[in-house]
């Protein structure tokens, strides 16, 4: 089959192309907003062009009953957007999905949906990185789920600092741009998820952040940040301390109280446990002997124990 161009100039491939996407666990403790890990659990999605003027969605896996089929499909929508930043539209679209992403559950399911779709209308496109640069695909995944912190991760890989510019555009409008760096992930560092049955939206969580806390927690969870950095890179005996956090994780006990006491017994335990992302599911980072790890399945009720490499790539 040829390629199609279509009225804005674009050339659209008729072939298909295919993306897999990791998971990834936002804040890391004390980082809120800002850092991110990508963690190798990766959904997977197929898209083509078609000619006629619809939208072929199938999705399997996780959420498969949940997730829309059509236009307001994640996926679509940033394919969709992503055609749109680089100047063109096709007529439809063919997408496939094999979610294995826990939904719901602060590990960036809708952030891997979100840089897959973008990631397939770039590899769909003739050229696309000349109309759709790295920087751009940060931005237009930072525009289209509000904070930068997963979308980096999923799209880097590894460790991520991710942040909001404020951009003046050729009329004065004022605008937030999301950007982002890699980390150094030192190669011993691994990742346990306990991953509750019960969902949690991001947006009930955020509520529950107050507006201002004390000038004493936010020196400790500033060093812990910057400690963090370090921890990740090549001390990952300091992770305990580093992931320390005073700014979000105890407001949020009142829409996951079983998460937050796990994270407290098991930090009691001296373990670097952490609320992953908005939350419910809890993460500890782990360097050392494997036996004490499986044991916390044991004294995790009501959540699932995962395994995982911290993933050294993004979306590929």
């Amino acid at each position: 089959m040829a390629a199609k161009r279509n009225a804005s100039g674009l050339t659209f491939k008729a072939t298909m192309a295919q993306v897999s996407v990791p998971a990834s666990s936002a804040n890391i403790g004390p980082g809120f907003d800002s850092f991110a890990i990508a963690l190798e659990m990766r959904d997977r999605y197929a898209a083509q062009i078609l000619d006629d003027e619809s939208f072929d969605v199938d999705v399997t896996g996780e959420g498969a009953d949940q997730v829309k089929k059509d236009a307001k499909n994640l996926i679509i929508k940033s394919m969709v957007r992503g055609f749109e930043h680089m100047g063109g539209k096709p007529r439809g679209i063919a997408l496939r999905a094999l979610n294995v992403i826990p939904h719901g559950r602060g590990l960036g399911s809708s952030a891997s949906a979100i840089v897959g779709g973008l990631a397939l209308a770039r590899s769909l496109v003739l050229t696309g990185e000349q109309y759709m640069s790295d920087e751009d695909l940060i931005t237009l995944a930072t525009e289209l789920e509000g904070h930068p912190d997963n979308v980096a991760a999923a799209f880097y890989g590894g460790a991520t600092i991710a942040w909001l510019e404020s951009k003046i555009n050729s009329e004065g409008e004022s605008s937030n741009v999301g950007r982002a760096v890699s980390l150094k992930v030192d190669d011993r560092i691994k990742a346990l998820l306990l991953v509750p049955e019960n969902q949690l939206s991001t947006a009930k969580a955020r509520k529950l952040l107050p507006e201002s806390i004390s000038h004493q927690d936010a020196v400790l969870n500033s060093s812990r940040t910057a400690l963090l950095v370090h921890a990740l890179a090549e001390r990952p005996d300091l992770l305990f301390t580093a992931t320390e956090d005073l700014l979000h994780q105890k407001y949020r006990e009142e829409a996951m109280p079983k998460s937050i006491a796990l994270v407290e017994k098991l930090r009691g335990a001296g373990l670097a446990a952490v609320v992953s992302g908005a939350g419910p599911s809890v993460m500890v980072l782990y360097s050392g002997a494997e036996d004490e790890i499986d044991q916390i399945q044991s004294v995790s009720p009501g959540f699932t124990a995962m395994k995982l490499a911290i993933a050294k790539t993004g979306v590929q």
